[in-house]
């Protein structure tokens, strides 16, 4: 017997493995707490993230630990799960057994719930010149690099040559990007000020970068104008109509329908596009065009009603709609508790028969996006409404959505110190940070 079969133990309750920490993971693991089975939790990462704030930990206004949590910790007193730190790399259908880097796993069930990482379009090469925004380990490098660069051209005392350290690109003009780009705008035209005595606050630059005719697609019209009008107003230069055709360690290139515009920079971020996990791929279920498995309405894999896909991951239509379920945490919260239901429920059958599965049924609860301080744009159903009003709303739906009590509590003073002070709580390079090179017009 392998260690993977002894952690599975030999009873006759079925084995249940989760795949995946997020908001989706973690939701079917709790939803299944009081269900007759055994769970198995695996995530590379030790901890739970609240992704939708992660763009705050980038910006320097939160701390990692106020937005993670350890997977271990939510999960303590939860005797029917187990929790590894572990790399999945192939789920073996036919033996029922998900494959490690270091091992495989035996399931009854399995819940794939792995997310999705950054898609460059095929050119991966700009990677380490844009970086995305999916993980910690991701927003304190790009913290890193928006502070160093504040840093290098403090020491500049041409405005010229600290220009391309003042100006910021950001690719992609989704939520996160818009969310993004108003942060930096703050920081740029606000922080900037008071913390240097250097830098020409005149000569830093926003620019927010997008392919479609107009900002946050999932939107309605009217709110999408009102967030580019409010993001204008904080400075930021939207640029719609817009497809980034290069990016280098020092410049990114814009091409419109009327040319193209090579922008000297060493700053650019990349909100534009996501692939699904590749642990998908080895399914041999059909996928869409960004690697999401095609799944049954009960969230099942065609043909392998023992397997699961969830969140991110699984492209699945609101029969409502005809449209993807969006790629929201709302949206993995429902199928987390979806799967949950079904397996407790064929779990608690002896001997298990089949039964008609329910259908998955999306519960929209609307979408919110920051833009800046006071700002923001909500579509909750049929109503529609931006400014302080959302502002005030987008803070209480992410304080409420976040997993700890103590992190609610310890965001919530954060933003209200923040609020009364204009100052950032988070703006520290620390550990190993990258230096930018020398700038030889330096004196």
């Amino acid at each position: 017997m392998t260690q993977s079969d002894r952690s599975a133990g030999d009873s006759s309750v079925p084995h249940v493995v989760i795949v995946g920490g997020g908001f989706g993971g973690l939701m079917a693991a709790l939803s299944l707490r009081r269900a007759p089975v055994r769970l198995t939790l695996i995530d590379r990462s030790n901890h739970h993230l609240f992704q939708p704030l992660l763009y705050q930990v980038a910006t320097a206004a939160l701390s990692p630990a106020q937005i993670a949590a350890p997977i271990r910790h939510i999960l303590a007193r939860q005797t029917n799960c187990t929790v590894w730190m572990a790399e999945a790399v192939r789920l073996d259908a036919a033996r029922r057994r998900l494959v490690l880097t270091d091992g495989e796993l035996p399931y009854d069930y399995v819940i794939l719930a792995a997310g999705a990482t950054h898609s460059y379009f095929g050119h991966d090469e700009w990677a380490p010149h844009a970086p995305g925004l999916k993980t910690v380990d991701d927003a304190v490098d790009i913290r890193q690099r928006l502070l160093l660069a504040f840093e290098r051209a403090e020491r500049l005392p041409d405005p010229e040559a600290q220009r391309p350290y003042l100006t910021f690109v950001v690719v992609g003009g989704g939520p996160t990007g818009v969310e993004m780009a108003g942060a930096i705008s703050e920081i740029a035209f606000e922080t900037a000020r008071r913390d240097f005595r250097q830098i020409d606050r005149a000569g830093a630059r926003v620019i927010l970068v997008e392919a479609l005719d107009r900002l946050l697609a999932g939107f309605p019209e009217s709110l999408a104008r009102r967030a580019e009008r409010d993001l204008t107003k904080l400075g930021v230069e939207v640029r719609l109509r817009s497809r980034v055709t290069g990016i280098d360690a020092r410049t990114v290139t814009i091409t419109t329908t009327t040319g193209a515009e090579t922008i000297p920079t060493r700053n650019v971020l990349w909100a534009a596009g996501v692939q699904a996990s590749p642990l998908g791929a080895t399914l041999g279920a059909p996928l869409d065009r960004n690697g999401k498995v095609l799944v049954e309405p009960d969230l099942s894999v065609p043909g392998r009603p023992d397997i699961f896909v969830i969140g991110d991951l699984a492209h699945v239509e609101d029969p409502r709609t005809g449209k993807p379920v969006p790629a929201v945490a709302p949206a993995a919260l429902q199928m987390g508790r979806h799967v949950a239901r079904i397996i407790a429920a064929e779990a608690g059958r002896a001997p298990r028969g089949h039964t008609v599965r329910p259908g998955f049924r999306y519960r929209d609860k609307g979408l919110l996006a920051t833009i800046g301080r006071k700002r923001a744009v909500a579509s909750l159903g049929p109503f529609h409404f931006a400014g302080f009003p959302a502002w005030i709303l987008w803070c209480i739906a992410h304080i409420l959505f976040l997993i700890t009590f103590r992190q609610k509590v310890l965001v919530m003073v954060e933003w209200i110190w923040s609020y009364v002070t204009f100052a950032g709580g988070a703006r520290l390079i620390t550990g190993g940070a990258r230096r930018p090179e020398p700038d030889k017009r330096q004196g």
